[in-house]
């Protein structure tokens, strides 16, 4: 028996988590949170229905909180064993799933807090939160910002009320305890008849390609899982690996119907906004705080050392992406040569390229001061969360600003909205004019396109007999799965529905 059920990224873009039933094993391929719309919360808490304490192993590609966001939960609900990533993945989920439960416990406070206003007498309420309801950490940079300390003395909730969050400080630091780091290339078992392996997918810092192997060495089946693919040529990271065979394939498709920008276009785009925009106004973009930060810093370093932008002063204006920039620089040997070229420059030519990390809430405020001549880097990067509302509150009435996105806009985000060109949103109960221009530069992107996707699919040597396509939206999913048929001629291509299981073998 071998069953592969399909627990979210489903029809969708997050969510990630893949169950595989070998009877003799079970296996979790990533355990990720659901971000955007109104009904994530309610999707939140209502995922990991079955026994956690059945599972053996838990194999996570990367650390984005769509893919790992739901592991304190998982080891709060009973799962006691080991929870496998690559090295630099271990480093900078610590990090992320710290930085979730803070805000899942921050968002719970401030619903009691809301409830409790709501029970008093008009006059007596305070105007606080953001109208959206409940918030859960961004997709791929974990969401709004510390704003103190938590609560590191929480226990593990009796029951889940709605107003409790998903998980506190203290589950999340305890899930921590179980992360075994694995390196690229290497292969392991994570659990009696399986064999698993890592390669380098080229999305973010430490991601990882997945390859898994059930059963006896003479009936063994491949599962490979692509997890997020990267953009072959991004600067950062290397190219994806190529996995030469397999059985069943599960491939993402975020951007499975489309093609990127070239880079060579996107610095064009980019030097463009800084050329028109600095003299009169601020540059603000909304960035995941682990990846697209750094790349975004990376491109803005190599315009100025090309000559192409005039001195820059850049505020980096999210803790958790100063933490994340910290561990990219320990990890340098993972990045290719032009970026470690590139970050030389800079730290040779600091007056050319100010490079200032808020800390502080203060910190943070005090950027609205400056009118004109500075770039603007927040999270979150899909607007749901963090310091880039306020900036956004600050700057969408502004003519003069520019808003520069740079990644994926899930639907039912307020990113979303900006992008499909949103005349007015709403902030902090307040309806805010959208007069600053709005700018999307997709060759950053940390997904690779439709050509990059097919062209992993085409490294096996022997198409896979069962193909998966996940992780996109829905119609996006349909598209890429038409044309593995149609391109590649694979002879069993799904788009799986949430919840659905197939028997493999």
């Amino acid at each position: 028996m071998l069953t592969l059920s399909f627990l979210g990224a489903a029809g969708e873009v997050t969510g990630s988590s893949f169950l595989v039933d070998a009877g003799a094993a079970r296996i979790l391929v990533d355990c990720g949170m659901f971000q955007g719309g109104r009904d994530a919360d309610a999707k939140n808490r209502a995922a990991l229905d079955f026994d956690a304490g059945a599972l053996d192993a838990v194999l996570l590609t990367h650390a984005h909180i769509d893919h790992s966001g739901l592991l304190p939960r998982l080891c709060a609900r009973g799962f006691r064993g080991p929870i496998f990533a690559t090295p630099a993945t271990c480093d900078l989920v610590s990090v992320m799933l710290q930085d979730s439960a803070h805000i899942q416990e921050k968002d719970a406070q401030w619903a009691r807090e809301r409830a409790e206003r709501d029970r008093a007498p008009e006059s007596g309420r305070r105007r606080e939160g953001d109208g959206h309801g409940r918030r859960t950490a961004s997709a791929h940079g974990g969401g709004r910002e510390r704003a103190g300390e938590a609560d590191r003395g929480a226990t593990h909730r009796a029951a889940d009320d709605p107003v409790d969050p998903l998980y506190t400080v203290a589950e999340a630091q305890a899930c921590l305890r179980q992360f075994r780091p694995m390196g690229y290339d290497v292969a392991f078992a994570p659990a009696p008849g399986v064999e698993a392996r890592f390669r380098d997918a080229g999305h973010i810092l430490g991601s990882a390609v997945l390859e898994t192997w059930f059963g006896a060495a003479t009936r063994r089946h491949k599962i490979v899982f692509s997890g997020d693919l990267g953009q072959p040529g991004r600067p950062l990271v290397a190219d994806p690996v190529r996995v030469p065979d397999a059985d069943t394939v599960v491939v993402e498709s975020t951007y499975g119907n489309r093609l990127h920008k070239t880079l060579a276009s996107t610095y064009d785009e980019f030097a463009e906004v800084l050329a028109t925009t600095l003299p009169r106004g601020n540059v603000l973009i909304p960035a995941f705080a682990v990846g697209r930060t750094q790349e975004v810093i990376h491109v803005l370093a190599d315009l100025v050392r090309q000559q192409r932008a005039p001195a820059l002063t850049v505020f980096v204006d999210s803790p958790l992406a100063a933490m994340a920039t910290r561990i990219h620089a320990r990890h340098g040997a993972l990045q290719d040569g032009e970026s470690r070229e590139v970050a030389r420059w800079l730290a040779a030519h600091p007056q050319r390229m100010r490079v200032q990390f808020t800390e502080t809430p203060q910190d943070s405020m005090a950027i609205n001061a400056i009118s004109r001549g500075a770039v603007i880097i927040a999270a979150s990067g899909m607007c749901e969360g963090g310091r880039i509302r306020h900036h956004l509150r600050h700057l969408l009435p502004r003519s003069e600003t520019a808003i520069v996105f740079t990644g994926f806009q899930a639907a039912g985000t307020l990113g979303r909205s900006l992008v499909d060109g949103a005349a007015r949103v709403r902030l902090f109960r307040e309806e805010v004019p959208v007069r600053a221009s709005i700018h999307t530069i997709g060759g950053l992107s940390a997904h690779g396109d439709r050509a990059a996707l097919l062209g992993w699919m085409r490294g096996f040597t022997t198409p896979p007999a069962r193909a998966f396509v996940v992780h996109g939206e829905r119609g996006t999913a349909e598209d890429f799965a038409a044309a593995l048929r149609a391109e590649l001629h694979l002879p069993s291509v799904t788009v799986p529905g949430p919840g659905e299981r197939f028997d493999l073998a």
